[in-house]
């Protein structure tokens, strides 16, 4: 099942989607909800497909990604957080402000909390997730290096575009993930890579805060990671998920 949420009518509403349709339902797909027409999927105005309260991001959680930035593998998952404004949806701009002169794109995995998630063990998390959805963690590197920490230059209004949809039936445990720049591959490699796969991060996140329906974990990057530019095409491709395309602006 993919869910999307959509503009519609001068409203926005969720629905499920195959490759041609968008099925209208009645309320968050959280929530106990009715299904209530039906409008084709070409015409379809995506968003962002959830709302988070909060977007939580794991650092260095790719051994090839710990080389090539030069850290060791972690003992436990490196956590920072995203503010909610940085959400950015399909086709979205990711505007970058006129100071900046290096921003990256970083594709990554992201999960998608279908209810209320406190301290559980990794082998629980499976039934918390509502799905899985593509995500880019946008980074403004230079500004990483001068605050030696993460929030100020990953958190910026549309740094973190996800889409196109939520994925529900799919295993995540070992999916191809790439990023393509222009149309030109620049990252690739398997969620089995990770050094904490999604379930594990779930549980950690989980002893450390609340996460509540529509709160999205963004499981890391593998390695190639590079710079965007102004007008370019960003795109993050996974295996039975689906793709996320963005332009710089």
């Amino acid at each position: 099942m993919r869910v999307v949420r959509i503009f519609q009518d001068e409203d926005v509403r969720y629905g499920l989607a195959d490759d041609t349709t968008i099925t209208l339902i009645s309320d968050e797909p959280f929530a106990a909800w009715e299904t209530e027409g039906i409008v084709p999927l070409s015409q379809a105005q995506l968003l962002s497909p959830v709302i988070p309260t909060k977007i939580v991001c794991v650092g260095i959680n790719y051994r090839d990604h710990a080389r090539e930035m030069g850290h060791q593998i972690p003992k436990e998952p490196v956590l920072f957080l995203k503010p909610p404004t940085a959400i950015n949806g399909p086709h979205g701009d990711i505007r970058i402000p006129e100071s900046m002169n290096s921003v990256d794109y970083e594709g990554e995995l992201a999960v998608v909390i279908g209810r209320r998630t406190h301290k559980v063990t990794p082998e629980a998390a499976r039934a918390h997730v509502l799905g899985y959805l593509c995500a880019n963690d946008v980074t403004a590197r230079d500004l990483q290096k001068i605050d030696g920490q993460w929030t100020r230059a990953k958190g910026f209004d549309s740094f973190c575009p996800v889409g196109p949809w939520v994925e529900t039936d799919i295993d995540p445990l070992d999916l191809k993930i790439e990023t393509y720049l222009n149309g030109e591959q620049r990252q690739s490699a398997r969620t089995s890579d990770m050094v904490f796969n999604p379930f594990e991060l779930v549980s950690f996140v989980s002893g450390v805060m609340t996460l509540l329906p529509g709160d999205l974990v963004l499981t890391g990057t593998p390695s190639g990671i590079g710079p965007m530019r102004r007008g370019d095409v960003v795109e993050v491709r996974i295996e039975g998920v689906g793709s996320l395309i963005n332009q710089v602006v």
